[in-house]
């Protein structure tokens, strides 16, 4: 178990052949997806490789300033990512749920899961600390976007039940809780789904690196069991977050349903 292979460039540059594939079959069928598969494999390769050389640097020098720096990279890029993929122009005050929510559920998880679960020693080791940031904070990104996304859409579609249940009395909470719930599902159904498949369908990325680098699969398995517990906890935490804060937004002090352009004037 202890014998690695190491992948020489020649190798490496054979594997961009399953790149050339797709190109050649959108290209045939005439799907205009060429650009985006091309910049997207050079903004991959080039990403990687900085981060390779830049993690190289950082885990040869441990520092906890250089930890929480780059920790709060990875926090600010999610939460631009999120804001972008929304097609819609959101108002501050959901922006600003947005950043809350990924920040204290990623960071509360991620704590609990270093120190307690892991119980690594310093808190800021970066070999276990950038890595398994990553994983909880890409994680929760994918489910609050869902969220976001599912929200506006409920908020949008269904305006006129909401509307309907104040009249007749309801809270907002209680108007908009099938329209929450509904996003809540929607946005932790891909980690339930990967949950379920693990292990025989396919093995998870973190326990193949792993075991590629020649861990004990049983070693693996533990890391994996426990990566996803934490994942599954940070992506619920930052998802049903925004929703308890995001549905107010939608609504004014005196209880009534604002749209979306309002809210954001």
């Amino acid at each position: 178990m202890d014998t690695v292979l190491k992948l020489q460039f020649s190798q490496l540059v054979a594997a961009y052949i399953f790149v050339v594939l797709v190109l050649v079959i959108v290209r045939r069928k005439g799907i205009p997806r060429e650009k985006e598969i091309l910049i997207a494999t050079i903004r991959m390769t080039l990403q990687l490789v900085l981060t390779g050389y830049v993690l190289v640097y950082v885990f040869g020098s441990p520092s906890p300033m250089i930890t929480l720096v780059i920790l709060s990279a990875m926090e600010i890029f999610a939460v631009h990512n999120i804001i972008q993929r929304t097609k819609i122009l959101l108002p501050f005050r959901l922006k600003r749920i947005i950043a809350f929510s990924m920040i204290t559920g990623t960071v509360s998880c991620l704590l609990y899961f270093l120190l307690i679960v892991v119980g690594i020693n310093p808190w800021y080791d970066p070999q276990y600390f950038i890595p398994l940031a990553g994983m909880l904070i890409g994680n929760s990104m994918t489910g609050i976007s869902l969220g976001v996304g599912n929200l506006l859409e409920g908020m949008t579609s269904k305006k006129h039940l909401v509307e309907g249940a104040l009249m007749l009395g309801a809270t907002p909470k209680m108007a908009t809780k099938e329209i929450v719930n509904n996003a809540f599902d929607s946005a932790i159904l891909p980690t339930i789904n990967s949950m379920v498949g693990m292990g025989i369908i396919f093995l998870p990325g973190m326990m193949t690196g792993q075991i590629l680098s020649g861990t004990s699969p049983v070693t693996a398995i533990g890391y994996q069991i426990a990566i996803m517990m934490g994942i599954l906890g940070s992506v619920s935490i930052t998802v049903i977050l925004f929703l308890h804060l995001g549905y107010r937004s939608f609504f004014n002090e005196q209880s009534q349903f604002v749209e979306l352009e309002e809210a954001t004037k």
